[in-house]
C-alpha cells in the first residue's frame, strides 16, 4: 500500500495527510483487468472522494457535531471522515468497509495522523444502532447499493443517530427525507469525475 501510493492532502482538507494514488504512483496507472488478475478490488480507498472531503471539512469546522460522541464513518474509503471525527474529539471513531484493503488503508491513514480509528470487518448493514453520529459520504452512486443501505440508514436515524449524508450529485440520491446542512465546492480531476469541480451538499437523513 505504501509502495503504490504517495502521502498527499485533499484539496479542501489540508489538515489531514493520506496515502493516495496520484499521477506518480503505480496504482493510478493500474487497469481494471490488471486488478482482476490479482484479485484486487478497485482501489476506491486510494482516493479522497468529494463526499468524504466535504464531510471531513464540516467536522473540522464544527467539531461540536461529533465531540464526545460515538461516530461511524460508513463506506469509509480512505477514512478521511473518520479521521476528521477523531481529530474533532469523538469518543469513538469507527470506519466500516467491506473491502479489507480499504480497512488497512484507514488504519494506515489514521496512524499517519496520530489518531485511533476502529475498523470492524464485514458488512455492517443490519447491525443495531450503537452510534450517536453516522457519516455516509458519496454512497448513492448505484441503485443496488442505495437500495441495500438506505433503509438501514433511515432505521439508524429512527433509532436516534444523527445520520449525515454527503452527496455530490449522484443519480440515486433519495428525493425525500433530506434536510440540507451545508454546501461545499470540491476540486476533482477528470480521471475520477466528469468535471473538475463537484458541488457537494451535506444532508441530515430523516427517518
Amino acid at each position: 500500500m505504501r509502495t503504490h501510493t504517495a502521502v498527499a492532502r485533499a484539496p479542501i482538507v489540508p489538515e489531514i495527510a493520506l496515502h493516495l494514488a496520484s499521477e506518480i504512483t503505480p496504482i493510478w496507472q493500474a487497469t481494471e483487468e490488471w486488478l482482476k488478475e490479482r484479485n484486487i478490488e478497485p482501489p476506491f480507498w486510494a482516493f479522497a472522494w468529494p463526499g468524504g472531503q466535504a464531510t471531513a471539512r464540516l467536522l473540522l469546522d464544527e467539531p461540536e457535531r461529533v465531540a464526545g460522541k460515538r461516530v461511524l464513518d460508513f463506506a469509509a474509503g480512505c477514512g478521511i471522515a473518520a479521521i476528521a471525527a477523531a481529530k474533532s474529539g469523538a469518543a469513538l471513531a469507527e470506519a466500516a468497509e467491506i473491502d479489507r484493503l480499504a480497512l488497512a488503508a484507514v488504519r494506515l491513514n489514521a496512524a499517519l495522523n496520530g489518531v485511533t480509528v476502529a475498523t470492524p470487518e464485514g458488512d455492517i448493514v443490519g447491525a443495531p444502532c450503537r452510534w450517536d453520529v453516522i457519516l455516509a459520504g458519496d454512497v448513492c452512486y448505484e441503485a443496488p447499493m442505495t437500495a441495500h443501505i438506505l433503509p438501514w440508514l433511515r432505521a439508524m436515524a429512527a433509532a436516534g443517530a444523527d445520520v449525515l449524508l454527503a452527496d455530490p450529485g449522484r443519480a440515486y440520491l433519495p428525493r425525500e427525507g433530506l434536510e440540507p446542512l451545508s454546501h461545499h465546492a470540491v476540486p476533482t480531476t477528470l480521471e475520477l469525475e466528469d468535471r473538475t469541480l463537484r458541488e457537494v451538499t451535506l444532508f441530515r437523513l430523516l427517518p
